[in-house]
């Protein structure tokens, strides 16, 4: 009987293992997957990390943090950004505004209305963050403010700010210090890719919800938060 029992649970054991070797294996390849496109946004992100490291310790944000919620896009950025051709565009948001014309801009695909949304949370920054960007949202010429949004979402750093600025408005709106790292990373890159003037339960449920795709027609689909998560986790492990 002793025997029996032993081997029910080495039976047992074995079984966990095999299936935990199993979700192991079948973890997505995003390298593989988006191939080329890939190996250019992490050659971008080496190419530009210096700069972007030390503006995250000027501000108190964590790099990879930060570069996790954008990977995704960097890597649609490069999957396009030969592709289209974005004047007529400028001119129409510049004109008419955002209901006529909202397209991603650079190599973290902000969109004007991305950058408008932030700015008029500005309030809930500080220091010399928040100086900034409320200067730049005093502007009584509404097409001028708008020209200077575009010339700033064309300009990396310019942009990155962008980026700081909504990582310190989520830390101000959401309760992000109750969840774990892997929960808050997912959280922020869906708040990004999403919204981040939803409710926290909003922007909870989309996580992990594929609706992201990198070509410029819709074609297979991807969960954002994801793509993020598995880009940090290399990062950590490669560090």
């Amino acid at each position: 009987m002793p025997d029996k029992i032993i081997w029910k649970k080495l039976t047992v054991l074995i079984t966990l293992f095999c299936l935990g070797l199993v979700s192991f294996t079948q973890q997505t390849d995003y390298i593989k997957i988006f191939g080329s496109d890939w190996l250019k946004a992490e050659a971008l992100v080496s190419l530009n990390e210096a700069w972007m490291k030390r503006l995250c310790d000027k501000y108190d944000v964590s790099y990879p943090m930060a570069m996790a919620v954008v990977f995704p896009e960097i890597v649609r950025y490069s999957a396009i950004r030969d592709k289209i051709e974005i004047t007529l565009l400028k001119a129409l948001y510049i004109n008419l505004g955002e209901d006529y014309a909202d397209f991603s801009i650079g190599q973290f695909q902000m969109k004007p209305s991305f950058a408008e949304a932030l700015h008029k949370k500005a309030p809930m920054l500080k220091g010399r963050l928040r100086k900034l960007f409320q200067e730049k949202s005093k502007s009584d010429n509404i097409k001028k403010y708008r020209a200077d949004i575009v010339r700033d979402l064309e300009n990396p750093e310019s942009q990155f700010l962008f980026l700081i600025a909504f990582l310190k408005i989520c830390e101000n709106v959401y309760p992000l210090e109750d969840i774990d790292e892997d929960e808050r990373l997912r959280f922020l890159a869906t708040a990004y890719n999403y919204s981040f003037q939803k409710s926290f339960d909003e922007v909870n449920k989309m996580t992990g919800k594929k609706f992201f795709y990198t070509k410029l027609v819709k074609g297979d689909s991807y969960s954002y938060a994801d793509i993020s998560a598995y880009w940090y986790e290399n990062y950590q492990n490669n560090r």
